[in-house]
């Protein structure tokens, strides 16, 4: 390349690196998940309480949402893919909460931890936390479901009532 085409090259090379570097387009795709969940899997070995105080010190003042379930639980499934699906729904959640998933299993039911809540009486269920971990609700995810998914009307409700101001 010579003149001003290597010039032109090298400009919009310099500016993609730029971008990249200062957080541009490539980046901002991924934050939304990024922010949304502390862990986005059901660790069976995770330590509950740990992952609540990690996600309190991240979580910018926004409040923990614990979704208790497991990778046996299709309901939970279909809430990953539900959030993953609704870009609109996914961001009230994420600016409302930081998602703490919390296994709860046969071989792992984390009692210790689940103790100190309400029963649930389904999977996935909430446990909203105010942003110091202080424990403020138990929510039902039947309540949102609707057919073989969820309501999104319901969800950006529950989202937005949790909101801080």
């Amino acid at each position: 390349m010579r003149g001003l085409g290597a010039r032109r090259y090298l400009g919009a090379a310099a500016l993609g690196l730029a971008l990249l570097s200062a957080g541009g387009p490539a980046q901002a795709e991924t934050a939304p998940e990024a922010k949304l969940y502390l862990s986005e899997t059901y660790n069976e070995t995770a330590d509950p309480a740990a992952d609540v105080q990690q996600a309190i010190a991240v979580a910018d003042g926004r409040r923990i949402l614990l979704e208790v379930g497991g990778d046996w639980c299709v309901w939970c499934k279909i809430l990953d893919k539900y959030l993953e699906d609704n870009a609109d729904v996914r961001e009230a959640f994420g600016e409302s909460f930081m998602i703490v998933k919390v296994n709860f299993s046969r071989e792992h039911p984390n009692t210790e931890f689940l103790g100190a809540f309400p029963d649930a009486e389904g999977y996935p269920h909430f446990y909203v936390l105010d942003a110091d971990g202080s424990f403020l609700a138990s929510q039902g995810t039947a309540e949102l479901e609707e057919g073989k998914g969820y309501n999104r009307a319901r969800m950006l409700e529950f989202a937005e009532h949790w909101r801080k101001d």
